[in-house]
């Protein structure tokens, strides 16, 4: 019995060792495919830039005439918030923006994508009148940009709405949203469109529709079983009329700028989504086929109506009178072209097939009937990161874009996020967060996965950084580490990480190469 107790510890140690290894490996992989990489390897004319959003930074909750938002009222429910925060104060960037503005001119980037807040400009949504206080607040921000050579990339809905619209109808369940939105886009277009040249309808609506209708993790948080315990919700349903919604809501807004406002202020106007890349777990065609689908079922399911008028065939063969249909009228909405795609890109997975094979169904791959996993015989498919399920997989950038080149005709693209986080707990000091350099070698071996796929053709045209700096992240709170800039929530002081360092001289170039040794 001892001997094979020192066996099995013998085995468990070498399992073990062999993993470091394979971990190792995957570090040493990504430097070396990223340690050349050099600012004059893309056009001159490419964005960089740095994203944010406005419940994650700026604070002043209630301040400046604002209305409750649903994330306000959201992140107060007890137990919602991995260490129950909120939004409250954030990255105070209302009152400090031109710090921070100040932070990216000297960053040296071309733009900056941010979010307006709904319930900023339009308290009450149509309801109400239009914040002064709010337009005022926006207006100074985009000025400053420009006056310090920053493109302002405006995201017009980044998860917050008005609360009011979700107690009076429903939010994204009722068909009376679109109109609200349409109202909202053409208040922003009308007051802040003579400045901005790129505006995007929506931030990750896909992945918006399944935390909020399917799993229940983000307001209003509703779900079924098997996706979730919550007390009200459809998750067989709801996610597909969300997204019809904001769907019709994306087309209604695009649809005014392209008749009433693009020609005279000379903009452009996009989505963006959230694009993991799937791969088959095994080489068989039964994964790989369901790598397809968790593909479709993630992003085609939105860009599939927007570019060919209807929902894809894979989802109506799964899904039957589930999935709503779209009607003439609003088939002809949504013919109006998008400028740009945005990809908001950060990992990929393995996918199994559940069709043919016994498996336990991924509720976060919805009803694709999918299993998705980070690992394959028990080595992870990346070096793993601060957030659970997010690996480093630097080629999974380079496929997502080829596919959406080749499916959509190679419209232009925008990297509009993509970053590294660190999970902040006891153990890591504020040393170690300062000197990311995981994140530096994170953001090196994506551009060069990017890089791959603009000289096979793609016509990507900026990169965003996820992001500028520390914020609050969701249900993770300021428990998870993305930016550039280390932030103290007591102090609110900014510090630079060396990856701001690095983007900073990267952007300097095209003189030098900058490499960068693991250690």
């Amino acid at each position: 019995m001892h001997r094979f107790m020192e066996n099995a510890g013998e085995k468990k140690k070498s399992k073990k060792e062999a993993l470091s290894l394979v971990l190792f490996f995957l570090q040493v992989q990504l430097f070396t495919c990223a340690a050349g990489i050099e600012r004059s390897d893309f056009p001159p004319s490419f964005f960089f830039g740095t994203a944010t959003s406005s419940y994650q930074i700026e604070g002043a909750a209630s301040e400046g005439n604002k209305s409750l938002s649903n994330w306000d009222y959201y992140s107060h429910l007890p137990g919602k918030i991995e260490d129950g925060s909120n939004g409250d104060i954030a990255d105070d960037h209302y009152h400090r923006y031109m710090e921070d503005v100040t932070l990216m001119q000297s960053l040296g980037v071309d733009s900056y994508r941010f979010s307006i807040s709904w319930s900023r400009v339009l308290p009450r949504g149509r309801f109400g009148e239009i914040n002064l206080e709010g337009i005022a607040y926006y207006n100074d921000l985009i000025n400053l940009l420009l006056l310090k050579g920053i493109q302002p990339f405006v995201t017009l809905n980044h998860f917050d709405i008005p609360q009011e619209l979700e107690d009076r109808y429903g939010g994204w369940l009722s068909p009376q949203i679109q109109q609200d939105f349409a109202y909202f886009a053409e208040v922003c277009f009308k007051e802040f469109g003579d400045r901005i040249k790129f505006w995007t309808t929506f931030n990750e609506p896909n992945f918006l529709a399944k935390l909020s209708y399917m799993s229940g993790k983000f307001p209003p948080g509703y779900c079924s079983e098997p996706f979730g315990n919550c007390a009200f919700g459809d998750s067989a349903n709801e996610p597909y009329i969300a997204a019809h919604n904001l769907l019709l809501s994306h087309s209604a807004a695009v649809a005014i700028y392209k008749k009433d406002y693009q020609v005279k202020q000379g903009g452009s106007i996009g989505i963006v989504l959230m694009m993991k890349w799937y791969e088959p777990l095994r080489n068989i065609p039964v994964d790989i086929a369901a790598a397809e689908r968790a593909f479709l079922f993630d992003v085609a399911w939105f860009l599939d109506p927007l570019f060919f008028g209807d929902y894809p065939l894979e989802m109506r063969d799964i899904l039957g009178t589930r999935l709503p249909t779209f009607s003439p009228e609003e088939r002809r909405k949504l013919q109006n072209r998008l400028d740009f795609i945005g990809i908001n890109h950060y990992t990929s997975c393995y996918s199994q097939d559940c069709v043919f094979s016994q498996c336990k169904i991924d509720t976060s791959s919805g009803n694709a009937l999918v299993f998705t996993t980070g690992e394959r015989n028990g080595i992870p498919i990346g070096a793993p990161s601060g957030m659970d399920n997010m690996y480093v997989v630097p080629h999974g950038m380079e496929k997502t874009v080829i596919y959406i080149m080749q499916r959509y005709n190679n419209t232009p693209m925008y990297i509009t996020e993509n970053g590294y986080s660190i999970k902040a707990n006891g153990s890591v000091s504020l040393k170690d967060m300062l000197n990311d350099k995981e994140r530096i070698d994170y953001h090196q071996s994506y551009l060069t996965s990017l890089l791959n796929a603009i000289r096979q053709g793609a016509d990507v045209r900026g990169y965003f950084a996820w992001s500028l700096m520390d914020n609050f992240e969701w249900l993770h709170g300021y428990t998870l580490k993305f930016g550039l800039y280390h932030v103290d929530l007591k102090t609110q002081k900014r510090t630079p990480k060396q990856s701001a360092k690095w983007y900073k001289k990267f952007l300097s170039g095209p003189g030098q190469k900058y490499r960068w040794m693991i250690t």
